[in-house]
């Protein structure tokens, strides 16, 4: 087993028990993030963005009621349901742990932070910056592999019955906090709410995947050896040749698939064009690519 020395080799730490305690620093992290955004731009501004925190807003501004004890009322309830009724399919100890310290850390930075200022009264920059905040902390959860509970579970609880994705499912659920919040709180605040949402999605894939993005061709040319020397030599990329065949014509022919980085794209797209104009060309996103020339395998 690698270990992590220090100076005393007594002291040497598994690097798997510090990639576990970074899971865990994550957790924390992403919660306290979700928290701060939740008390500083989401619930002032009545921003209900789906999930149990949406659930909380609406009771908070029709009935008055601490968010943070709300949280804490629904959470944990759906953490015994999810591990009463999903049993071994609800995740491996590791997983159940850290959603359990999410369950719980959540609302305890809701309740920490619920006397701070407003950043801002502007529904719209609410929804804006409440979206990218809890977004980013959900982001920081999910890359330690753990989750804060709520309508995820829900989600997936659901699913154990009714046989629907769970994606589908916590949509549902979603959609029915925000319908909520049009009734019982403004069909405005409920529009925001889907912005503030869509803005959620995005900065999870943001610290998921990150802001690189790489393209991968596949080319398919009648020059195909003179085109794979090219890019080899001239891009300094590596090619793999896949064996093909034309639907239309039933007959083999060889593929090229190769990966280039955002600012080599144009230099790949003449060279294609120079040594074979009438080559057909495909050009999509490629994330996180690893190996020799990206990124280093975690």
């Amino acid at each position: 087993m690698a270990f992590l020395w220090k100076r005393d080799k007594h002291l040497a730490i598994p690097r798997g028990r510090m990639a576990v305690l970074m899971d865990y620093l994550y957790v924390l992290i992403g919660s306290a993030i979700i928290g701060i955004s939740f008390n500083v731009f989401q619930l002032p501004n009545r921003i209900a963005a789906g999930g149990v925190s949406g659930i909380s807003i609406i009771l908070h501004w029709t009935l008055g009621w601490e968010p943070s004890f709300v949280l804490w009322a629904v959470n944990i309830p759906l953490y015994v349901s999810g591990v009463l009724i999903l049993g071994k399919s609800f995740g491996y100890l590791d997983y159940a742990l850290k959603t359990l310290l999410g369950t719980l850390f959540l609302p305890l930075s809701v309740f920490l932070t619920s006397g701070w200022p407003a950043a801002t009264n502007n529904p719209l920059l609410g929804a804006l910056f409440g979206g990218i905040g809890v977004g980013l902390g959900l982001g920081i959860v999910f890359r330690g592999r753990g989750s804060t509970g709520g309508t995820a579970l829900a989600g997936q609880v659901i699913q154990r019955f009714t046989g629907l994705s769970i994606g589908l499912c916590v949509s549902i659920i979603d959609g029915l906090i925000v319908l909520s919040s049009a009734f019982l709180i403004s069909l405005e605040a409920a529009l925001y709410a889907l912005i503030s949402i869509y803005l959620q999605a995005k900065l999870i894939d943001v610290v998921q995947i990150g802001f690189n993005t790489e393209k991968m061709a596949l080319i398919i040319s009648n020059k195909e050896d003179e085109l794979r020397r090219s890019i080899l030599n001239e891009i300094d990329r590596g090619v793999t040749r896949i064996i093909s065949q034309g639907g239309f014509t039933g007959d083999d022919r060889p593929m090229l698939m190769t990966v280039v980085s955002q600012n080599e794209l144009t230099h790949l797209k003449q060279l294609v064009h120079s040594v074979d104009p009438e080559s057909f060309f495909i050009i999509s996103n490629a994330t996180e690519v690893f190996g020799k020339g990206f990124y280093r395998r975690r």
